[in-house]
């Protein structure tokens, strides 16, 4: 039986006890555009990893990227840890992790929310965490492995990807506050940090849903289920990405606590917004 998305079988393994009405699961199929998904995977069954990304980007979502100074990414052999901004959420992560294998063929584990291991043909690249913060025994040993491994890693600090925000009294779209861990394991697995800019936004739609729903103090991350709708929505764009100088792990020393590194390290991300216009 080929692979397919099934939205019911999604559902009931995050709230297996929850009862979703029937017109809102037909909603959220159309808008997490599941036909075409089961479409493109039944025309390629068998693709799986780099190449379902390359294709996928290339022929369903019709986008492109430019990569500028890969020569920054190290080629001595040692595991190190890629940080990036997330302005999409989704489509960035794939467009990175590619470039990364293009230009630094190695093993690479890209940190997602374990919502997405359901994207069974790119599971084996993804290191899943979950939103609730726990994980399980098996991912936990799994990470740990990781983290002790020559495996490189990716990570989106700010753990969701970037909303609408006013900072210094003018409205940017912005990474919310980086956390801390990959600082942590940076210092404790003695891994080079290679910071990425990616360029990017999505639709005035999702920035306005965020905010509303911030205003009305809604907890549930209800523009998240936009994201697939965002990513069909890339399509015929072009991308920049943007691989900055490695920061050695000897820099996070005790003169800043691992938050501030953290933010630290976002500042050089952003400062790149400014140098590339």
């Amino acid at each position: 039986m080929p692979l397919q998305f099934d939205i019911r079988a999604i559902l009931k393994s995050k709230a297996p006890n929850t009862h979703v009405p029937e017109f809102l699961i037909r909603y959220l199929e159309r808008i997490v555009h599941i036909k075409q998904m089961n479409a493109f995977l039944r025309k390629h069954p068998d693709l799986r990893d780099y190449d379902f990304i390359r294709l996928a980007t290339s022929e369903e979502l019709g986008c492109s990227a430019t990569i500028h100074a890969t020569e920054t990414i190290p080629q001595d052999g040692k595991p190190v840890i890629f940080v990036s901004n997330h302005p999409l959420g989704g489509l960035d992560g794939m467009i990175i992790a590619q470039m990364i294998h293009e230009n630094h063929p190695r093993q690479l584990k890209v940190i997602v929310n374990d919502l997405l291991m359901h994207m069974e043909p790119l599971a084996d690249l993804w290191a899943p965490v979950s939103k609730l913060g726990k994980l399980s025994k098996e991912q936990a040993a799994e990470q740990q492995r990781m983290w002790e491994s020559e495996t490189d890693v990716l990570t989106f600090p700010a753990g969701a990807c970037s909303r609408l925000q006013r900072i210094n009294h003018a409205w940017v779209i912005q990474d919310l506050e980086w956390q801390k861990n990959f600082i942590q394991r940076a210092r404790e697995y003695r891994r080079d940090i290679v910071p990425i800019y990616f360029e990017g936004r999505n639709s005035r739609f999702f920035y306005a849903l965020a905010y509303i729903r911030k205003l009305l103090h809604i907890k549930l991350n209800i523009e998240m289920l936009y994201l697939v709708d965002e990513m069909y929505g890339a399509h015929g764009k072009h991308f920049k990405v943007h691989v900055l100088p490695p920061i050695p792990y000897t820099t996070f020393d005790t003169s800043k606590t691992p938050k501030e590194w953290a933010q630290y390290v976002k500042s050089i991300v952003y400062a790149t917004n400014h140098t590339t216009r």
